[in-house]
C-alpha cells in the first residue's frame, strides 16, 4: 500500500500542470483532442464459483473459485478531434481454488481500434452523436489457448466493426453501441478433437461473435456516473458436453449489468480515475462472474508542449 501511495503522489505531482481531458474507452461517447495522449495503467479482477454446463447452471468442487486478475495499459491519442487511435495491452492471471489444474499467465492480445466521429449535431434539447469504430487484435504471447476454463485467452485473432450512437440532454446522455466480431481459426496441441462429433484435425473454426452494449448516466467535465448493460452472443458453437472441460468454440454467451465511474481530479489537469464493477446475470457455457476495473489515466498534450517549445524559439 505504501508503494501504491508514492506512485499515486509522483503521478499528481507530475501532471499537475496538464489540461483537462476526458479518458475514454472504446465503448463510450468521448473523443482526445488533437495531439492528447491519454494513457495509464489498469487493473481488474474477476471470479465465479457458479456456472453454465450449456443451459444448466452448477457448480464443480474439481475446480472451485476460478478468478482472473489482469494488469495492463491502456491509452488514447488523438490524431484530431474527431478521429482517435485506441490501444489495450493486458497480462492476464489465473487460478482455480480447488483441484489440480494450474493457473496461467502471461501476456494475451493487443487490441487496437480506430474511433471516427462523423457526426455531432443539436437535435432536439440535447446533441446527438454518431461513432465508428474498427479494430483488430492479435495474441501477444504463445499461450496456450486449449486449457479452459484457465487459458489466458482463445488466441483468436480478430476483426472487429462497431457503431456507437449517443444522445446528451444538458449532463444526462444514453449511449448504445453494437458490434461484430469476426475470428480467425484457432491451432491447438493435439490431432483430434470432439466437439459434437469427432474432428481429425488440430484446427478448430472459431464462430464469431456479436456485442451489444447500453449506457446512460450523468457526463461533466470532472465526473461521469453510469449504469450499464451488455451482452456477449456467440454466433455457433456447441454446448459443454456433460462433465467436460469448456472448449475454444463452445458457444459462450453472457448478459451482465453494471455501474461505473470516471473522476478527474482537479479542473487545472488531466488525472483521472476510472472504475466500475459488474455482473452477469444470465449466461449459456460462461462463469456466473462478478468483474472490478480501476484505471488511473492522465492526459499528456503534445501540442502544448509543441506550442511552448516554438515560443522559445521565437524569444
Amino acid at each position: 500500500m505504501k508503494l501504491y501511495s508514492k506512485i499515486i503522489i509522483a503521478l499528481l505531482v507530475c501532471f499537475v500542470a496538464l489540461k483537462q481531458a476526458n479518458a475514454q474507452t472504446d465503448f463510450d461517447a468521448i473523443m482526445m483532442s488533437k495531439n492528447q495522449l491519454c494513457v495509464g495503467p489498469m487493473y481488474g479482477y474477476s471470479s465465479w464459483k457458479n456456472y453454465w454446463e450449456g443451459p444448466l447452471k452448477r457448480d464443480n468442487l474439481n475446480l472451485g473459485t476460478v478468478s482472473t486478475s489482469t494488469a495492463g495499459a491502456m491509452g488514447a491519442y488523438g490524431i484530431n478531434g474527431k478521429l482517435n487511435i485506441l490501444f489495450n495491452v493486458p497480462y492476464i492471471t489465473t487460478k482455480a481454488s480447488a483441484g489440480t489444474l494450474k493457473g496461467m499467465k502471461g501476456f494475451q492480445d493487443l487490441s487496437l481500434f480506430v474511433k471516427w466521429m462523423p457526426i455531432e449535431k443539436d437535435l432536439g434539447k440535447g446533441v446527438f452523436s454518431l461513432y465508428l469504430l474498427g479494430g483488430i487484435s492479435t495474441p501477444l504471447s504463445n499461450y496456450t489457448a486449449d486449457y479452459l476454463p484457465l487459458s489466458i485467452g482463445i488466441k483468436s485473432q480478430t476483426a472487429s466493426a462497431r457503431v456507437i450512437l449517443d444522445y446528451q440532454v444538458g449532463h444526462f446522455f444514453t449511449t448504445a453501441s453494437a458490434t461484430y466480431v469476426a475470428r480467425s481459426n484457432v491451432n491447438i496441441d493435439r490431432t483430434s478433437y470432439y466437439t459434437i462429433e469427432l474432428i481429425a484435425s488440430n484446427e478448430i473454426e472459431m464462430p464469431d461473435a456479436a456485442n451489444f452494449n447500453i449506457r446512460a448516466g450523468y457526463r461533466s467535465g470532472w465526473l461521469i456516473a453510469e449504469a450499464f448493460a451488455n451482452n456477449w452472443t456467440t454466433l455457433g458453437g456447441f454446448d459443454i458436453t456433460r462433465n467436460n472441460m469448456p472448449f475454444p468454440s463452445n458457444r459462450m454467451n453472457a448478459t451482465s449489468i453494471g455501474a461505473g465511474f470516471k473522476y478527474t481530479f482537479l479542473p487545472s489537469h488531466g488525472l483521472s480515475l476510472v472504475g466500475n464493477v459488474s455482473t452477469v446475470v444470465a449466461g449459456r457455457n460462461v462463469g456466473q462472474a462478478t468483474t472490478y476495473n480501476a484505471s488511473l489515466f492522465y492526459i499528456i498534450d503534445f501540442s502544448r508542449k509543441q506550442k511552448s517549445s516554438n515560443d522559445s524559439e521565437t524569444k
